[in-house]
This record gives structure tokens, C-alpha cells and sequence, in this order.
């Protein structure tokens, strides 16, 4: 994480005006931060893949498709990385992110694992938890706005 500055939040997620350009979290080499993470992304890119689409498309698309057509372009075409990029540009616009160190699609040309990592890791720290899904962490959220509410305590009988 990058360290604060006057205008970020102590969490480290820069925040930065309209028209600047924020950083990412972490970097695209950062990939063994979390190593489970890592582990998933090398064995099965399409889960990986389908949290972070699902996340960027606000719960328009599931992750299950989205992970499966990845999976179809993967195998039978190889040009899988054409797919994955066009959600790294849409997070890039969302938050503002720089296209770096280069291009989306060169990122995820030579770096695919490393890219779906970055972008998973970027959500992570925004407050999203990928592995609920949109509608999830919708909840989520909206549940913290309202204070946190649990069931009541069991209660037994006197004997």
C-alpha cells in the first residue's frame, strides 16, 4: 500500500479530486501478497476473472457466465486476455485508475495472472470482497449504514 498523503485516508487508498488520477493499491507484481489468490489465478484464471467482472459490472453480469465465457475464449481461441482487458479499462474509468505500466491490453497480453490479481487486490481494498459477489456486498453495505443488528440471544427455561 502506498503511504498517506494530506488528501488520502489513512487506509492508504488514495483518493484524489475529479480529473486526477488516482494510484493502484498495489502493484502488478504485488501478486504474492496473498498467495491463495495467487494459487487460484495461476490453476483457474476464470474464477478469478468472473469475481472481478461481476464486481465491475455491478452485478450485470454473474460470475459464473462471465468466468465461463473466459474459460471458452481461453481454450478455444487462446485470446481470452482481449476479454479480461476491457474490464480492466472499465475499473480504470471507475476509479480513475493510470493505465499502468502500460496499455490494458499489453498488461494482460504478457502479464494475465499478475493483471486479474492487481484487479482483484484493487476491489479488495475499495471495500468490495469479490468472493460475495455484487448483490452480497450490496448488502453488506447496506447493513453497515444501518447499524449492526443480530438475531436475539437464545433464551431457555427455567427449571
Amino acid at each position: 500500500m502506498y503511504p498517506a498523503k494530506p488528501n488520502e485516508p489513512a487506509t492508504g487508498v488514495p483518493v484524489g479530486g475529479p480529473g486526477t488520477a488516482n494510484q493502484w493499491s498495489t502493484g502488478l507484481f504485488d501478486c504474492f501478497d496473498d498467495c491463495g489468490l495467487c494459487c487460484m489465478t495461476w490453476c483457474c484464471p476464470c474464477i478469478t476473472f468472473g469475481r472481478v467482472a461481476e464486481i465491475v459490472d455491478r452485478g450485470a453480469s454473474s460470475c459464473g457466465t462471465s468466468g465461463a465465457l473466459y474459460s471458452m475464449l481461453l481454450y478455444f481461441t487462446g485470446c481470452h486476455w482481449i476479454y479480461s482487458c476491457t474490464y480492466r479499462a472499465k475499473m480504470r474509468a471507475e476509479f480513475n485508475l493510470p493505465e499502468s505500466p502500460c496499455c490494458d491490453c499489453c498488461v494482460h497480453f504478457c502479464c494475465e495472472p499478475c493483471a486479474l490479481c492487481q484487479q482483484y487486490r484493487e476491489l479488495k481494498a475499495r471495500g468490495f470482497d469479490p468472493d460475495l459477489g455484487w448483490h452480497l456486498n450490496m448488502e453488506r453495505r447496506a447493513g453497515a449504514g444501518a447499524g449492526n443488528v443480530y438475531p436475539p440471544a437464545p433464551q431457555q427455561m427455567g427449571r
